[in-house]
C-alpha cells in the first residue's frame, strides 16, 4: 500500500484527543506550499515500512542540519518566508497569456530558487528536497542577467518593441524642448512661471489671474474656491507629437501583449519543472519544520517494525507536558509495551490513566506520519486503523447521554476495525450503573481478545483483569510515598492547594500487575487525605475485603 492512498488511519477526534493535531499546529511551516504538503500528507501503513524509513531519513538529515548549521537553516527559512503559492499561474501558463504581475511573481520565485540552491549546495540535504536548476527559464525572464527582483518587458524581447520605444523617447525629448521654449517665453513676456510639468496654480486674489486667462498659450484645466489651475496649451506642433505618441503607446501595448504571450508559452513549456520545484519547496519546508520540532522537543527516530507491537520508553504526551511546564511543573515520562491482545490500565482517578492512553495513540500516530517521537526509544509496528474512545461532548450536545454517545462511537470503531488495528478505550461504561458497567466492560474485553488488534483500555473495574490473557498495568500512584511528609504538607495547605500537592507526589509511571497480586487502593488514600470522614473510608475498606 503506497502512502497517498485514500485510506484513513483515524478520524479527526482521534487526532485531536491523542494530541497529534496539537503537534501539527506547533510546526513552524514558513510557506503556503508547505501548508499544502502538510494538509495533503497521508499516513504510512503496513507494507509502507520502506517508504516510511525514507521519510524518516529525510527528517534525520534535516534535524542534523538544524542542530549543526544554525546560520544555514536561518537563511533557508528567510528565503522560504518570501515564497508565495503561484502554482495557479504556472498551471495557466500553457494556455493563457499571463499578466505582468504573474510573470514577475514567477521570476521572483526563480530568483529565490536560485538563491536557495546556492545555500543548499554542498549541504547534507535530501536530494529530492533541493529545487532543480532553473537557469534556463530564469535567463529568459531576465535577459540582462541582472538577477534583480523586478520585472520589465525588456527591449531585448522584440526589435519592433525596441523601435517603438526608441521613437517614443525621441518624441518625448522633442516635445519637452518645445514646451521648455514656450515656458521660457511666457516667463519672459508675462512673468508667469510654469512648473516643470508645464502648469501653474494661480490664487484668485493674484493680479496675474486675469493675465493668465487672457493668454491663448494657457488652458484653464481646474478651479476651486481659492485658485485656478492652468496648463500649457497645445499648438499644432505639439499636437502632432502627442498624436504620434498615442499611436505608439497602442503599438507598444500590443507588442508587449505579444511578448507576454511568448513568455507565457516559455513558462508553460517548463510547467513540469516549475510545479515539481514548488512541490520540492513545500516538502523542504514541511520536513524542515518536522526536524525543527523534533530537535526542540527532544524527539527521537522511531524504530519501525514489521510485526504489530508498540514499545514506548520514557514517552511524553507533548500537549500535557507543555501545560505542566507553563505552570512550573515537570512531566513524568511513561514506559509501556503493547502487543496484539488487550492491556488494561487500572488505578484511581488523578492517576494519569487517560494521559497514558493518549500517549499510546500519539506516539504511533506521529511515527506513521513520518515524525520523530517524544520518547527515549520507540519501536512501532504500523497499524491499519487507529481510534480512541473518550468522552464525546458532541454526541451529548445532540441529545444523547454520555453512555449513549459511548455506545454509538464504540459501534463505529468495532465496525471499522480491521487486522492490525490500535484501539484505545477510556473508562468504557462509566456512565451507567456499576453492575452493568462491569459486565459490559468484561464482555468488550472478551470480544477484543479474539481480534487481531492491539487494545488498550483504562478502567476502574479491576476484576476485568482477572482473565489470564489480559495484561494489566497499574499506575504506580502513591505506593512509595512518605505519607507523613505528604500529610504534613496537606495539613498546612488550603483546599485548592491540596489537589496540586497530591499530584506532585503521585507517581504516574505504569507498572505491570501479575495475576493475583493485590492492587494498591489509591482512591481510598486520596479520599482520606482530602478529608473524607474515617468512618466512610473504613467502611469502604471493609467492602473491598469482603469482595
Amino acid at each position: 500500500m503506497k502512502q497517498g492512498s485514500n485510506r484513513r488511519l483515524s478520524n479527526y477526534k482521534t487526532k485531536a484527543e491523542t494530541g497529534f493535531d496539537f503537534v501539527v499546529g506547533k510546526l513552524e511551516i514558513s510557506t503556503p506550499l508547505g501548508h499544502t504538503v502538510q494538509k495533503e500528507s497521508k499516513a504510512f501503513y503496513p507494507g509502507d515500512e520502506d517508504e516510511l524509513e525514507h521519510e524518516l531519513n529525510k527528517v534525520e538529515e534535516m534535524k542534523t542540519l538544524v542542530e549543526t548549521e544554525e546560520k544555514t537553516v536561518d537563511r533557508i527559512r528567510e528565503i522560504l518566508h518570501c515564497l508565495k503559492d503561484i502554482t495557479g499561474s504556472i498551471e495557466r501558463s500553457g494556455k493563457d497569456t499571463l499578466s505582468i504581475i504573474e510573470i514577475y511573481e514567477i521570476k521572483s520565485l526563480l530568483l529565490y530558487i536560485e538563491d536557495l540552491r546556492k545555500v543548499l549546495d554542498g549541504k547534507a540535504v535530501p536530494e529530492d528536497l533541493v529545487p532543480r536548476d532553473v537557469t534556463d527559464i530564469l535567463d529568459i525572464l531576465d535577459p540582462k542577467k541582472d538577477r534583480i527582483n523586478t520585472f520589465y518587458i525588456y527591449d531585448e524581447y522584440s526589435k519592433k518593441l525596441a523601435t517603438y520605444r526608441s521613437r517614443k523617447k525621441d518624441l518625448d525629448v522633442e516635445l519637452r524642448k518645445i514646451q521648455k521654449v514656450e515656458r521660457d517665453r511666457i516667463k519672459s513676456e508675462y512673468d508667469i512661471l510654469l512648473t516643470p510639468k508645464f502648469d501653474i496654480v494661480i490664487p484668485k486674489s493674484s493680479d496675474k489671474l486675469d493675465v493668465a486667462k487672457g493668454l491663448k498659450e494657457l488652458d484653464q484645466i481646474a478651479e476651486d474656491y481659492s485658485s485656478v489651475t492652468f496648463a500649457l496649451a497645445m499648438v499644432p506642433e505639439t499636437e502632432k507629437i502627442f498624436q504620434e505618441r498615442d499611436e505608439l503607446n497602442i503599438k507598444i501595448e500590443d507588442e508587449e501583449a505579444v511578448v507576454r504571450g511568448t513568455l507565457s508559452k516559455e513558462i508553460g513549456n517548463r510547467k513540469e519543472l516549475l510545479l515539481d520545484n514548488c512541490h520540492r519547496l513545500g516538502r523542504l519546508d514541511y520536513v524542515l519544520a518536522k526536524a525543527m520540532y523534533a530537535s526542540k522537543n527532544n524527539c527521537v527516530r522511531p524504530v519501525i517494525l514489521k510485526e504489530h507491537r508498540i514499545l514506548i520508553e520514557e514517552g511524553r504526551q507533548l500537549q500535557v507536558e507543555e501545560i505542566l511546564k507553563s505552570k512550573g511543573h515537570s512531566y513524568m515520562p511513561i514506559t509501556m509495551e503493547l502487543a496484539t491482545g488487550v492491556t488494561c490500565i487500572t488505578g484511581a482517578n488523578m492517576g494519569g490513566k487517560t494521559i497514558s492512553l493518549k500517549l499510546a495513540g500519539l506516539v504511533p500516530m506521529m511515527a506513521q506520519y513520518g515524525f520523530f517521537v517524544p520518547c527515549t526509544r520507540a519501536e512501532i509496528g504500523l497499524s491499519n486503523y487507529m481510534q480512541i474512545l473518550i468522552g464525546d461532548s458532541q454526541s451529548v450536545e445532540r441529545g444523547l447521554s454520555s453512555f449513549g454517545s459511548e455506545m454509538e462511537e464504540l459501534k463505529e470503531i468495532l465496525d471499522r476495525a480491521q487486522d492490525r488495528s490500535l484501539i484505545l478505550i477510556d473508562e468504557i461504561a462509566s456512565g451507567t450503573n456499576p453492575m452493568e458497567g462491569l459486565a459490559l466492560t468484561k464482555s468488550i474485553v472478551d470480544y477484543l481478545l479474539k481480534k487481531p488488534y492491539i487494545t488498550l483500555i483504562t478502567t476502574h473495574y479491576e476484576t476485568v483483569t482477572e482473565e489470564e490473557s489480559v495484561k494489566n498495568m497499574q499506575v504506580k500512584g502513591l505506593g512509595d510515598v512518605d505519607f507523613r511528609k505528604l500529610n504534613s504538607e496537606l495539613s498546612r495547605a488550603n483546599r485548592k492547594e491540596r489537589i496540586n500537592i497530591i499530584g506532585k507526589y503521585m507517581d504516574y509511571r505504569l507498572v505491570p500487575v501479575e495475576a493475583g497480586e493485590e492492587v494498591p487502593k489509591d482512591a481510598l488514600n486520596i479520599a482520606h487525605m482530602l478529608g473524607i470522614p474515617a468512618e466512610i473510608i473504613d467502611k469502604a475498606t471493609e467492602f473491598i475485603l469482603k469482595n
